[in-house]
Order: structure tokens, then sequence, then C-alpha cells
């Protein structure tokens, strides 16, 4: 027998939540920790010891000898995604107002596909917010795989800091045989950091060193190191409570993580990679009748999405904490 829901999902206000995004350039939750799918709400995932992954045991066999055995030992970790969702009441009296309008021709605004994008964009700054929060932290990494910078050390006092040492330092600093590929940074760290007169010199020549660079430009720099992917956090968050003058900040803050991250990832596939996102579906969006809103009742549009948010290998990041004052 089917279950009857009270939630209906609507097919197009769902097309808006998975495929609605701003700018791609502001959000990079989606690419620090890729979206991997998983088959139910609870899952497994496996945690592998980093030394037994360069083990160098003697492996020589005599002739009659036997073979030496090893074992390879891992840890299965429950988890579940969260659901994280919100709700827009919208009266019956609005909605059809505004099909009387499109109808005439007087405009263009349908309420229920508005409210569906103004709740995506909302949930997509939470998960901003909350990846932001998790990769820079200092108790995400292991403690000689993070650094605090302070005073002239701080890569905007641009007389004294030393931004390819710091940096160099970061990209080795994960576990070895795997350095980071990935360099992530705020807004603040970027604007700094591009204009840096001696990665302006390192670019421009020996006689340069007022100007700026690029993301190509920049990354070329540490080509060499393996870096292939820089990822820099544009997104603002309003951090006021509701009823409050807005306080507007970057959720990426002044903040420097070298990142090995693995394309190929799956959440119970045993391949290293720093961090993942475990999605469980697809984002949704649908309405749900409710007797209560204004005089006659009307919809609450609902839009959410099952997530959880995991670092499954802390050693193969580096944290560079306060890199700009």
């Amino acid at each position: 027998m089917p279950v009857t829901r009270p939630f209906t999902i609507d097919p197009a206000l769902s097309a808006i939540a998975i495929g609605y995004r701003n700018r791609e350039q502001d959000r990079i939750a989606d690419r620090v920790l890729p979206r991997i799918q998983v088959s139910a709400e609870r899952f497994k995932y496996t945690v592998y010891p980093v030394g037994e992954a360069f083990n160098t045991p003697d492996a020589r066999v005599s002739r009659k000898g036997r073979t030496s055995q090893i074992e390879f030992s891992s840890t299965e970790v429950t988890a579940s995604v969260d659901d994280f969702g919100l709700d827009v009441p919208i009266p019956y009296s609005d909605i059809r107002a505004a099909q009387d309008a499109r109808a005439q021709g007087r405009s263009i605004v349908d309420p229920e596909q508005q409210a569906t994008m103004s709740l995506i964009r909302t949930i997509e700054d939470i998960r901003e917010a909350r990846a932001a929060g998790l990769v820079f932290n200092l108790n995400t990494y292991a403690a000689t795989r993070r650094i605090t910078l302070s005073g002239t050390t701080q890569l905007s006092d641009y007389v004294n800091s030393d931004p390819f040492g710091v940096i160099v330092t970061a990209i080795n600093g994960t576990m070895s045989g795997m350095p980071a590929n990935t360099l992530v940074m705020g807004r603040d760290v970027w604007s700094k950091l591009s204009m840096h007169p001696k990665v302006v010199n390192a670019v421009k020549g020996t006689t340069t060193t007022g100007g700026i660079v690029n993301r190509e430009q920049f990354l070329e720099l540490f080509a060499g190191e393996g870096v292939t992917q820089l990822l820099i956090g544009d997104a603002s968050i309003n951090t006021a409570k509701p009823g409050q003058t807005p306080t507007l900040s970057r959720a990426w803050g002044k903040h420097i993580a070298a990142l090995h991250l693995n394309p190929m990832a799956q959440v119970e596939g045993g391949i290293m990679t720093f961090g993942l996102t475990a999605a469980y579906g697809e984002p949704i969006s649908g309405r749900i009748e409710d007797p209560d809103i204004g005089l006659e009742g009307g919809f609450r549009i609902r839009a959410g999405e099952r997530v959880k948010e995991l670092i499954v290998a802390q050693d193969l990041g580096y944290f560079v904490q306060n890199a700009v004052a």
C-alpha cells in the first residue's frame, strides 16, 4: 500500500533545488568536500591507519622458506546523513494574485518558485558556513600538521613574511608520499597574497614588486609541488541573529588549507582523500498544505537536503591559521 505523506515533492520545484546555484566562484564547499552519493541514510566508511599505506617490510624469500605475511587493518565507522531543511509560508491569496498578474501579463513572478530559490540560497549558505567551519578548524588537523601565524609572519606583512616558505611547508606538510594538490583560502587571504611583492616578483620578474597576479599565474608557481587546484571562498554569510542588523562576514575567513583531494574517492571505497560529503539523494523541494496560514490557508514551501560532511583522512591536510591579519 503506498504511503501517504503530507509533504508532496513537486518535480518543478525540485528541479530548481537541484539546478539552482550561485556563481561557481562564490561557493566552494562542493569542491572542497565533494558530494558522494550513499545508498542509505545510515552508511559506513573505512578509516585506514596512516603507516600501513607506506610499510616496507622485508619481502625476501629464501629458496625453501615461507613467504612473510602481513595484514592490513582498518576501522569501519558508521555514520548517518543529517537532514537540513527550511519552510516558507505562502497564503492562497498570494498565489491567486500572482496567477492573475501573470495571466494579465503584468508580472512573471511565481511566489512558489521565488520561495524555492530563496530557500536553496539559504541552505547553500548554511552548508558553505558548515564546510568552512570544519575545514578551517585547528582541531580538524593532526597536531603536527597545523600552524598559526602572527605578527611579522602573517602574509599581510609584505616586508617580513615568506609566502613561499609558508605555502610549500603546508603543501609538503601532509602525509609523506601524498602532498597536497589543492590550496583553499578565503578571499581576504587571496586579496593580500596575490599582491604580495615576493609573489608578484616571482611571476613578473626581478624588477617588479608592484601589481597583482591571477589564479593561473599563482598556480604555475606551485605546479612543481603538485598543486593543481586553487579554491578561493567568496561567499559571505550573515552572522547576526534574526531581527538584528545584518552583519556580513566571509565564510572562509583568513586562513589557508593545503589538502590532498582524490576525485575518485567513494565513501565505502577506501580511496584516500582528505574529506568528502556523503549525500543521500538529491536536494528536494515541495509543498505542504497548511490551513493555518492566513484566513484561507496556504502552502508551506519546503526545500532541503540530506548530507554529512566528513574528514576521512586528517593527515592529508595541513592548516595555516590566521594567514593574514
